[in-house]
């Protein structure tokens, strides 16, 4: 048995390459990764990428102080991970308030939408949550047409205004994950 994501076509959607441009747009150069099902097509364009640099993590905190490291160093950054490793953060995300860098993180959100798996439910039921009183503004892209813009807005936030900010990309925009036999 193995998992898949279902999605609604076998042909790649078209919101990980305008998610891929609006980075090249905002200058983004450093992008920490943990392996991720619902990052996969972007985390290919990164690897492919002349201008960007994708970092492979061992967990999720290790990206926030990556970020910060890398805004020091004068260069952009974005971490990617799922729903799942924000509690991991909850400690490091205490570097966006106390040296205001700009923070942006894009989540691909599982435990909710067609969930199978019990065990993402819990974080994915408080990702936001656990964001907010960690004082990182959310936003949420749940269809693919409203993706672009929201990261863009996204990304004006944490850029432009230091603002922290996370992106969830919704279980039902990445596709519910099934076992098949």
């Amino acid at each position: 048995m193995h998992a898949r994501t279902e999605t609604a076509s076998d042909s790649q959607p078209a919101w990980p390459e305008e998610i891929f441009s609006t980075l090249q747009r905002f200058d983004v150069r450093q992008v920490p990764y943990v392996p991720d099902a619902g990052h996969s097509q972007l985390i290919e364009r990164v690897l492919g990428s002349s201008t960007m640099r994708g970092i492979p993590l061992t967990t999720e905190e290790e990206g926030v102080a990556l970020l910060l490291g890398a805004w020091s160093g004068g260069q952009r950054g974005v971490l990617l991970m799922q729903s799942s490793g924000v509690g991991n953060c909850i400690n490091m995300l205490s570097l966006t308030q106390i040296f205001r860098f700009p923070f942006l993180t894009l989540v691909t959100m599982r435990g909710e939408w067609g969930e199978f798996n019990p065990w993402q439910v819990p974080m994915g039921s408080n990702t936001q949550a656990a964001f907010e009183l960690c004082c990182v503004k959310v936003l949420r892209a749940t269809h693919p047409e409203e993706v672009r813009e929201v990261v863009e807005a996204g990304a004006a936030q944490a850029y432009n205004a230091a603002t922290p900010t996370a992106v969830l990309l919704s279980q039902r925009l990445i596709g519910a994950k099934v076992f098949v036999k």
